[in-house]
């Protein structure tokens, strides 16, 4: 693991701060010099200031938004310590919010950005290298197909996000050693770039002839929102199974002020945010940063009209799309998804979720690259600055990163016909396995209900569940 000479693992870590917060400063507070802070302090201090200026910005004052601003940018860094580098995302979230209360400004500042999709595909790669969740996923989801496709002739895999070849290769692999030897296998994989399923299909059939394996590769070009299961073409007789790893927080988009009018079981109250769960925390892990104090200082923001579209109907997309699947009969489902709320209501409520979530990625990464490192901050920028971003700045259907816990994907899965295969110990085995050959100290995994939640330290970051239609159960 990567430590920076000179760094303490525990006492720099943005998460063991905020299990120290005993201050309460608000911004007309006297600060200290600056040169002179402890990067300890430094720390403690960019979260008090976080929280006081996400308050001014929910409450649309602007004047003390931009003193609280100002004050963050001159300790924050995307270079800098953990916590320097999440202050530097999340102020960066803050202003875009504030910026779109004027449309022509902010249209204006972004109408030249360009999106360049083979930047997207490298960082995707780098967070594959670099941090453990994706491996993890990989292992899980083909561990569980080997268990449950045991004995079919025919197997179907559905690769909602169809990028990397490492996952297929090594299910190829295992496949090809059968006793009753391998099945055909039929992959289809869906992402809307072209250029990436080609890769995918040439690399995989290439590893498939040379292992042997009768294997077809059908080729998706499309958003995830915008699938025609029809394109699936699964064919009778096939047993079929679906790998889903990051893939369907983005269908729970809604109108969030639709449902603000119309739901009356949207709670009203300014003082309805509840964060008791932020509270059970660990100080030797980046997610400790919340405190009793801080909560009970900034407690919930103006714009509180706290509850989660989760406790509402599911919205019409993501049951569209578990009801088509479902109608495939699939014999095996794997999801992996983020395990934290970032789908509520409120904005303070989604910043303190999203503080927490993001202050152990930093952290963890901090334990694999050096802060120096480029394919470190191209990580820290374009992947987790960008959710971060989605997360604090967007409403309604722009905002797409909406990530939430296992307890609330459950029942929609439930509802639409599905029933939770519980994860097997040698599925755990082969998890734990990964962590072990790659040195991934601080990370662990947790059994809960048949599924795993994957930590950093006691920090839950993924949950991984897997799932059957019903008529197999």
């Amino acid at each position: 693991m990567v430590q920076e000479k000179g760094s303490s693992s525990v006492s720099s870590s943005p998460l063991h701060l905020f299990s120290m917060m005993s201050l309460s400063p608000g911004l007309g507070s006297p600060f200290p010099s600056l040169q002179e802070m402890r990067s300890e302090d430094r720390g403690l201090f960019l979260i008090h200031l976080l929280i006081a200026c996400a308050n001014h910005v929910a409450a649309g004052n602007v004047e003390n938004a931009n003193i609280g601003l100002e004050y963050i940018s001159h300790l924050a860094s995307p270079d800098g310590d953990s916590m320097q580098r999440i202050a530097a995302y999340f102020i960066e979230a803050l202003a875009d919010r504030m910026l779109k209360g004027w449309t022509g400004l902010h249209k204006a500042l972004n109408s030249t950005k360009i999106t360049w999709m083979t930047e997207e595909i490298l960082v995707q790669k780098l967070f594959f290298e670099f941090c453990p969740f994706l491996k993890l996923a990989y292992v899980i989801t083909n561990q569980a197909i080997l268990e449950a496709m045991e004995g079919e002739k025919v197997v179907h895999i559905i690769d909602l996000h169809s990028f990397e070849p490492a996952q297929w290769i090594s299910l190829l692999q295992a496949l090809s050693e059968r006793p009753e030897g391998p099945p055909h296998l039929i992959i289809t994989g869906i992402n809307e770039q072209k250029v990436v399923l080609d890769q995918m299909a040439h690399r995989l059939s290439q590893e498939a002839e040379t292992l042997d394996v009768p294997f077809q590769f059908n080729p998706i070009v499309s958003r995830l929102e915008n699938l025609d299961v029809e394109c699936l073409r699964v064919k009778s007789g096939e047993a079929v199974a679906l790998s889903s790893v990051l893939q369907l927080h983005p269908l729970l988009a809604v109108d969030d002020e639709m449902l603000r009018r119309n739901s009356p079981m949207v709670n009203k109250s300014p003082n309805s945010v509840h964060f008791q769960g932020v509270l059970q925390l660990n100080p030797h892990t980046l997610g400790d940063f919340l405190d009793k104090d801080m909560i009970n200082t900034y407690g919930a923001s103006p714009d509180s009209e706290s509850s989660s579209p989760l406790s509402l109907p599911i919205p019409p997309k993501m049951a569209s799309f578990l009801n088509a699947i479902s109608g495939l009969s699939p014999k095996l489902m794997v999801v992996t998804e983020q395990e934290s709320n970032h789908n509520g209501f409120n904005l303070m409520e989604r910043l303190m979720e999203a503080l927490k979530f993001y202050a152990a990625l930093f952290d963890g990464l901090e334990s694999t690259a050096p802060r120096a490192s480029i394919e470190r901050q191209k990580i820290e920028k374009m992947l987790f600055g960008d959710e971060i971003k989605n997360i604090i700045s967007c409403e309604g259907l722009d905002r797409k990163k909406r990530h939430e816990k296992l307890d609330k994907w459950i029942p929609r899965f439930e509802l639409a016909g599905f029933a939770k295969v519980p994860l097997s110990y040698h599925v755990m085995m082969q998890a734990k396995r990964l962590l072990h050959s790659y040195n991934y100290d601080g990370y662990k995994i947790k059994v809960e209900n048949g599924c795993f939640i994957i930590c950093w330290h006691d920090q839950p970051l993924f949950s991984a569940s897997a799932w059957r239609f019903r008529r197999y159960s």
